[in-house]
């Protein structure tokens, strides 16, 4: 893409703020992210993505989905406004170039194919080495925070100026409450958030929510489909720690305080709670596959 460089930094693209940035990064990507990987797969196996793919992801965390894509022969750049998770995902995709195999052989694998960087689009657009991307994808879902998308939109108008006409950009979001357990547990956002009048708590996802963002940024919607993401965790400490490392929580937090919103979570997960101690919450999700014209 041949961009005109704007600065777009919206937290909907990223991890939202915290003050212990690292732990909760770390809690992404040991707890949380891999809640994810159906999504990520269901993707890209609709996609075919391989190695013809280059890649951009939006809001990439700590790259999870976009090492899956690089072991499929990818090449990927990721972008993200949490320094903290960018630090984790160059661990895992760019590990020490000096770094030897057994027989003193240096590693390879997607080092060579891969960019992490710290910000937004603009950031992808100053590599002036790279062609074209033809692949967009935002997996942060949206569709239950008040507002979430409206700083998407932005982000998604600066990126595919970096990318092929006709390529494809995927959204995801949040399936009906109904069929999503975790839905529940998010609620507590809008009580702490609704009680002190403050925004940014709960809503329920609405069916047309992807389609309005990507309308909004200029896309063709070209199919979607509906994936089952179950959140498990080991235990009870687990899920609130994963579930406060989405960023969801945050005005809750801001509205009352970390000890209140640990509380109410843990109470909104009882019903998930079985015999064994683990935490289980059956939920779907839906992506949609837009076009750039």
């Amino acid at each position: 893409m041949t961009p005109m460089l704007v600065r777009h930094h919206p937290h909907p693209a990223s991890a939202p703020r915290s003050t212990d940035a690292p732990g909760r990064a770390r809690d992404w990507a040991e707890i949380q992210e891999r809640m994810l990987v159906p999504l990520y797969e269901a993707v890209y196996e609709h996609l075919e993505v391989g190695t013809g793919t280059r890649l951009l992801g939006l809001g990439c965390g700590s790259g999870l989905a976009l090492l899956m894509a690089a072991a499929r022969g990818a090449q990927v750049t990721g972008v993200d406004t949490d320094q903290a998770r960018v630090d984790l995902a160059r661990e895992r995709l760019l590990p020490d170039p000096g770094a030897t195999q057994g027989g003193g052989r240096r590693t390879s694998g997607p080092t060579l194919q891969t960019k992490l960087l710290y910000g937004g689009p603009d950031e992808a657009a100053a590599d002036t080495t790279r062609p074209a991307y033809n692949l967009v994808t935002a997996f942060q879902p949206i569709g239950c925070t008040a507002g979430d998308a409206d700083g998407l939109v932005p982000t998604l108008t600066a990126a595919v100026r970096l990318a092929e006409r006709g390529s494809a950009v995927v959204l995801a979001g949040w399936g009906p409450p109904e069929r999503c357990a975790t839905s529940g547990v998010l609620r507590v956002a809008g009580r702490l958030t609704e009680r002190l009048r403050t925004g940014g708590g709960w809503r329920p996802a609405l069916r047309d929510d992807l389609e309005e963002v990507a309308g909004r940024a200029g896309l063709h919607p070209d199919g979607s489909g509906r994936v089952a993401c179950p959140f498990g965790y080991a235990d009870t400490d687990s899920a609130v720690r994963g579930l406060l490392s989405t960023g969801l929580f945050d005005a809750a937090v801001e509205a009352s305080d970390l000890a209140t919103v640990e509380k109410e979570i843990t109470e909104a997960l009882h019903p998930h709670i079985r015999q064994d101690g683990t935490v289980w919450m059956p939920n779907v999700f839906r992506y949609l596959v837009a076009r750039i014209p």
